[in-house]
């Protein structure tokens, strides 16, 4: 099984909205590994690592978003792997 990683930015109504959070536990419930961050800009920032199908299933959801999010836009961009051990929230 080859772990993939992934670079998400994902753009609209993201922050403030709990998407952090319910992205950790989605990313626990489905062995994705990586870090997720807000931005600035009021973008969210997401590195995954996981195999393909994984990846495709969680990337899927992360188009839906959680009920209160506004998803605009989700830009995937293949990366080296990093070997994270779990899956975490960065707070600045």
């Amino acid at each position: 099984m080859e772990i993939k990683h992934i670079q998400i930015k994902i753009t609209g109504k993201v922050q403030g909205v709990s998407f952090r959070a319910v992205t950790k536990v989605v990313a626990d419930q489905m062995g994705i590994r990586g870090m997720i961050k807000n931005e600035a800009d009021g973008s969210v920032y997401i590195e995954a690592e996981g195999d393909d199908t994984l990846l495709e299933v969680f990337t899927d959801w992360c188009n839906e978003g959680t009920d209160r999010a506004k998803i605009e836009n989700v830009e995937i961009t293949p990366g080296t792997v990093k070997n994270y051990q779990n899956f975490e929230i960065i707070k600045k």
